[in-house]
């Protein structure tokens, strides 16, 4: 539910629009503000997760995202609607870590990679398939209110997966015995540094880049800041947001890097898809959904496979998947560069569908092999790290892709085909970018991931 809502609402934008009488560039702070509030609370919640217990935060979390839900499709204007999805945003920040942060704490070897190997095939579906659900809800709701259902959705959902949560997910006793400490200086910092990094971005589409760009060298300051901060927490023998030996854990900083890179080119082709179609091909939004659809159906699949092979091919797992997706991309690059009829579309089903299997072989290996050596007890702020990591790189990512897409179209005379083709070979090239970072981890550790010894978490 949290990541099908960063994607979901693209295709009803435009309903929302009319019925609210929102201006397209208020109404992109419908995305924008759920981005922004989800990313900066990830790693203070993955922190209260491991002091408080997972299990808790995770029902509170999952409560306060279904009440969102429905404020958020109730919301009567524009203030308020932008208002009740930043707090989903925040709801949706202190779901997501605990994920993470239970499978560190509730399996490990080789069962925590299919573990993760379900997790990733949840983000992938879930990412990938939030044009098709959204379409598919407009198509059945009919009305100017048809946009509210995009929200309504998550309240049954989450309903039943509260109740499923309380019976199934157990109460462990390292969560009875941690103190709740948070480091609010620490908070605020990080916080501060993320929200001056993002802001410029997700305020592109409306001039943010322009105007706001000094912001930049805030964050620069303000992360720095909080580097200093967490090392002299540490070193008083206290208990730091994000403990700075995390840097030095085998395998962590690296995937961190490769997540990063890699949802910058993942993230924004979507929105790139979705104006080519629609606005170029004229297609509905449930087509423009379905033709997409092979990316999330092969993530999905192959995330879960994956899983349970991380555990002997560790790391080149990434690299073979990094590899997938940059040659499904450029190929759906070149046959969308002369589109000719619309036989064309069905052309792009082949490499799409090998893009996700690659994008599959990314997500869950590449988050079981950052996380592998990582101490339970810092498993859930390390977890949300991962996920800030990952939501700044689609910042940046929708930002340029975006940009690229716009900036071709209007040099061409409105040429959609040349302009979606030259934005996924830019994306293919920010793939071969994270391929590169993910070689590099491989021929410097070597041995798979089970041969690696695993940090003792008891």
């Amino acid at each position: 539910m949290v990541l099908l809502d960063v994607s979901i609402v693209n295709v009803a934008l435009p309903s929302m629009e009319r019925g609210l009488a929102m201006p397209a560039a208020t109404a992109q702070w419908v995305i924008s503000g759920y981005t922004l509030a989800l990313g900066l609370t990830l790693v203070p919640a993955g922190r209260l997760g491991d002091s408080l217990g997972r299990r808790r935060m995770f029902l509170i979390a999952l409560a306060a995202f279904v009440v969102t839900s429905a404020l958020t499709g109730a919301a009567p204007s524009t203030g308020l609607l932008i208002a009740a999805r930043l707090l989903q945003g925040v709801a949706g920040g202190m779901l997501i870590p605990q994920n993470s942060g239970l499978i560190q704490e509730l399996f490990s070897g080789a069962e925590r990679g299919r573990a993760f190997g379900v997790l990733g095939a949840t983000v992938g579906l879930a990412t990938a398939a939030g044009p098709v659900i959204g379409g598919l809800i407009l198509a059945m709701v009919a009305g100017p209110d048809d946009w509210r259902w995009v929200f309504y959705v998550n309240v049954p959902i989450g309903l039943v997966a509260l109740v499923l949560a309380a019976k199934l997910v157990p109460v462990t006793t390292r969560a009875r015995s941690r103190r709740a400490h948070l480091d609010l200086p620490g908070s605020l910092l990080l916080g501060g540094g993320v929200l001056s990094l993002l802001i410029p971005l997700v305020d592109a589409g409306d001039g943010g880049l322009n105007r706001l760009w000094p912001l930049w060298g805030v964050a620069a300051l303000l992360l720095a800041v909080f580097c200093w901060w967490e090392v002299r927490t540490v070193r008083r023998g206290r208990q730091p947001l994000l403990d700075p030996r995390l840097a030095r854990t085998s395998g962590y900083a690296a995937g961190v890097g490769v997540g990063m890179v890699y949802f910058m080119g993942f993230t924004g082709i979507w929105l790139v898809l979705a104006l080519f179609l629609q606005d170029g091909l004229d297609n509905t939004p449930l087509r423009s959904g379905l033709t997409v659809t092979p990316f999330a159906l092969g993530a999905a699949v192959s995330a879960v496979i994956a899983g349970r092979l991380v555990s002997r091919f560790g790391r080149w797992l990434t690299v073979t998947g990094l590899t997938a997706v940059a040659v499904g991309l450029t190929v759906t690059a070149l046959l969308l560069r002369n589109p000719g009829s619309d036989t064309t579309t069905w052309a792009t089903i082949g490499p799409l569908l090998v893009a996700g299997l690659g994008g599959g072989m990314v997500t869950s290996p590449n988050m079981t092999m950052t996380l592998r050596n990582v101490p339970v007890d810092m498993a859930g702020a390390a977890g949300g790290a991962v996920q800030t990591a990952q939501r700044i790189g689609a910042a940046i990512g929708t930002a340029t892709l975006t940009m690229i897409f716009y900036s071709v179209l209007l040099s061409t005379g409105y040429d959609y085909p040349a302009a979606v083709s030259d934005t996924l070979l830019a994306a293919a090239g920010i793939m071969v970018l994270a391929l590169l970072l993910a070689l590099a981890e491989a021929l410097r550790h070597p041995r798979t991931a089970e041969t690696v010894r695993p940090v003792d978490d008891r």
